[in-house]
């Protein structure tokens, strides 16, 4: 399976007193804004690390899940939560918080699909990814 998702932002002014949004081909996120507030302060709004929290978790839930058919197992329940550390500057990590719901799958078995999942998973996968870049300066 091969496909291309699209996301757009949009900033208009400087770091800090400057504002953006961003859009999805899927209008999931449409317009949806995003400042120096959102991301270091509280206000509202979106910022970069929590999108990339939400995509994760999402992700790995996702994984878990078919990880956990092929076992044999049917998931009742899958629950993420992704926690993506910012400091000084830069993301230093991802801590996933799982709680799983899988009637008869032992705790082993549990954490053995969960622990490949966390591997496998594309957007555990991209966070170690090269990053291509093509400039414009219009």
């Amino acid at each position: 399976m091969k496909f291309t998702r699209n996301a757009k932002a949009k900033w208009l002014g400087s770091g800090k007193d400057g504002k953006g949004h961003l859009t999805t081909d899927s209008k999931v996120l449409d317009n949806t804004q995003y400042s120096f507030h959102t991301r270091f302060e509280d206000g509202e709004g979106t910022n970069p690390e929590e999108l990339i929290g939400a995509a994760h978790a999402g992700c790995f839930a996702m994984q878990l899940s078919f990880l956990i058919g092929e076992a044999g197992f049917t998931p009742d329940e899958l629950s993420v939560e992704a926690h993506v550390h910012f400091e000084d500057g830069s993301v230093t990590g991802v801590t996933l918080d799982l709680k799983g719901k899988v009637p008869g799958m032992d705790k082993d078995k549990f954490t053995e699909v969960a622990n490949k999942a966390k591997e496998i998973c594309p957007i555990s996968k991209l966070l170690k990814a090269d990053i291509s870049l093509h400039a414009n300066l219009l």
